[in-house]
């Protein structure tokens, strides 16, 4: 062993003097104090000193001692402590050796709102803050989605905001399509859709079958009144359901309420499979490829992810996995902390549970096989495209740039971003121009707006760049003049090293006939069967797609927006009444005083405080 690795088993093992045996968090730094490796012990002393070893260590291990000029500690109360810190940590501060989670997105549910007389039925993201019962989580947008359509015409709950509630005077569209019972019109009394409300909330515990008996009852007699109208509609209504659950794929009898967590590992890669099972009914499923952390095994990649995944989430009762982990009994306590009730996580060996685990392994398998295949070529095309563009090497991350707007209004900016694995979706960012350029149709000066927000804020937050936010490659959609408006920026900035391609239309704006600008480099083109040719426009439509639906998001958003909305005080019942008696807010906008003194339930302040808004706007 060479003088620079005995140094490394050295340095820590002045600090295994130092330590005592209570249970705690430790870091490992590089010489340049970036840390390497976070991890958790039960006994500090204990731990730390394996790594003073000489020997018995995988290449992994050694790697990360030999790179070892200084270690962090922080002791904890207890073990369970230690591994929350540990994770929290991690995440972080994403060292290298660390098996990481690197898409950590929260999951859609099902709510009945409870906060109204008449709930609502709705997909709901983020933190459960609203008042109602959560059924979830369902694996993804278009799961959720479908499964709501298909509630919809089983249960007739009503899927509207509040104040679109309070304002109808007449059946929506839902109603004339029969996929809401209509209670903002009395189509239905309270009782009546409440009773509606409980059966959607039986369905969504798993009590399928008494709720599937139910309406089949309920059709036959109405077939015996003869009833045909609504027989029809129960009979459409049972139908629908049975949809839902045709839909749901595997349906377990002996597992209620479970996630199944499968691994697999092949030359350094992992995928995890996570499928939701709730209610006896499987929700769907979603697949990770969590960072190795340069070579971890299965026990340690498993016990990472489970313990990040879980970070921001309720853990189910019950968590199968297709691996041991590394301290189970620590994984359980935390997960039971966290959810504030009994967690278990078990490896099962038979049964319809372990039926469950090996269908979660076998898609985790294909999952990686395509990811891999997928992601050879995505190396090809990135390496062609640093020969095309003459780059230093294949970048590994892509920021792509359009601008978006009508003559105008509601301007733009999107940003995409692509690397090794393809596009990077949770990077993607918007921006809301601000400035006179939006207004004034300046793409120029939207596009430096744009860059200077951009690496401002890249400069501000990761001045040394070792996030990895920092990209290789700028592709902005444009000729010569916004690429030299990009480069005045950067140069501005002093940041000079980032490779900026422009990609214009050719002459005749055919596509397959895009022009390159660089830099101090003539415009060039490439032949029309380039894959990189492919790629690139890939890239480019990615962005346009972004931009254009941010911009169509933001211009909907003001086309619809209702100026008495922003009046302080006026809430719906006011606002009801308000366009009740003038009908339309413009008309409330050009209101004299007294008329508004008029109107039912406003006061002379309020009457006041309205039409000191809209005249000190004029």
């Amino acid at each position: 062993m060479n003088d620079i690795a005995r140094t490394g088993h050295e340095i820590i093992a002045d600090y295994v003097k130092q330590l005592d045996t209570s249970p705690g968090v430790y870091r490992m730094l590089n010489a340049g104090s970036e840390v390497l490796y976070v991890g958790k012990a039960r006994n500090l002393k204990n731990r730390v000193s394996n790594y003073a070893r000489a020997g018995g260590h995988s290449a992994r291990i050694e790697r990360m001692i030999f790179e070892t000029a200084s270690m962090m500690f922080l002791s904890t109360r207890t073990e369970t402590e230690a591994l929350l810190l540990e994770q929290n940590l991690i995440k972080q501060l994403k060292p290298r050796y660390n098996v990481l989670l690197r898409d950590d997105k929260s999951f859609p549910n099902i709510l009945i709102s409870t906060e109204h007389d008449y709930p609502q039925l709705k997909k709901h993201r983020g933190k459960k803050t609203e008042k109602g019962a959560y059924f979830g989580p369902f694996a993804s947008a278009g799961a959720v989605n479908y499964t709501l359509n298909q509630l919809q015409k089983v249960f007739l709950l009503r899927n509207c905001t509040d104040a679109m509630f309070e304002s109808r005077t007449r059946p929506c569209l839902q109603f004339q399509i029969k996929r809401c019972a209509g209670p903002c019109v009395s189509k239905v009394d309270r009782a009546g859709y409440l009773d509606l409300v409980n059966d959607a909330k039986r369905f969504l515990e798993g009590k399928t079958t008494s709720v599937q008996a139910d309406l089949a009852q309920a059709m036959a007699a109405a077939s015996e009144a003869m009833e045909f109208e609504r027989a029809a509609a129960l009979r459409d209504r049972i139908k629908a359901l049975t949809q839902v659950q045709t839909s749901q794929g595997i349906n377990p009898r002996s597992v209620a309420e479970a996630d199944v967590v499968a691994l697999h590992l092949d030359h350094g890669q992992a995928c995890v499979q996570v499928f939701f099972i709730r209610a006896n009914q499987s929700w769907g499923n979603r697949d990770f490829y969590p960072k190795t952390g340069s070579g971890a095994e299965e026990p340690e990649i498993l016990e990472a992810f489970v313990t990040q995944f879980y970070d921001d989430k309720d853990p189910p009762k019950l968590i199968l996995l297709s691996h041991p982990v590394e301290n189970p009994d620590l994984v359980e306590s935390a997960l039971t902390q966290r959810a504030g009730r009994r967690v278990e996580i078990a490896v099962p060996q038979r049964g319809e549970k372990a039926e469950l685990v090996e269908n979660a392994v076998r898609n985790a398998r294909e999952s990686l096989a395509r990811r891999m295949s997928e992601s050879a070529t995505q190396n090809k095309l990135l390496q062609a495209l640093a020969d095309a563009f003459d780059l230093d090497g294949p970048p590994q991350r892509i920021e792509v740039y359009d601008n978006a707007h009508i003559q105008g209004s509601d301007a733009v900016g999107g940003m995409i971003v692509a690397g090794a694995d393809g596009f990077i979706k949770s990077q993607y960012r918007k921006f809301n121009i601000k400035s006179a350029a939006g207004a004034n149709s300046d793409d120029f000066g939207m596009m430096r707006e744009l860059m200077t927000r951009r690496f401002e804020r890249l400069l501000k937050e990761d001045p040394e760049r070792k996030s990895g936010a920092w990209p290789d490659l700028l592709l902005i959609d444009g000729g010569a003049g916004q690429v030299s408006a990009v480069a005045g920026v950067m140069a501005e900035l002093g940041v000079e090293d980032v490779a900026m391609v422009g990609v214009a239309k050719g002459i005749d704006r055919d596509a397959g006939k895009e022009e390159f600008h660089r830099i101090g480099a003539r415009p060039m083109a490439l032949q029309r069967n380039d894959p990189v040719l492919y790629f690139v426009q890939r890239l480019r439509d990615e962005a346009h797609r972004w931009a254009n639906g941010a911009h169509v998001a933001k211009r909907s958003k003001s086309l619809i927006a209702n100026p008495l909305d922003e009046v302080p005080g006026v809430g719906a019942a006011r606002k009801r009444a308000l366009l009740a008696h003038f009908g339309s807010a413009k008309a409330v906008a050009r209101a004299a005083l007294p008329d508004l003194l008029a109107v039912d339930g406003i006061s002379a302040t309020m009457a006041q405080s309205i039409y000191d808004f809209f005249h000190a706007r004029g």
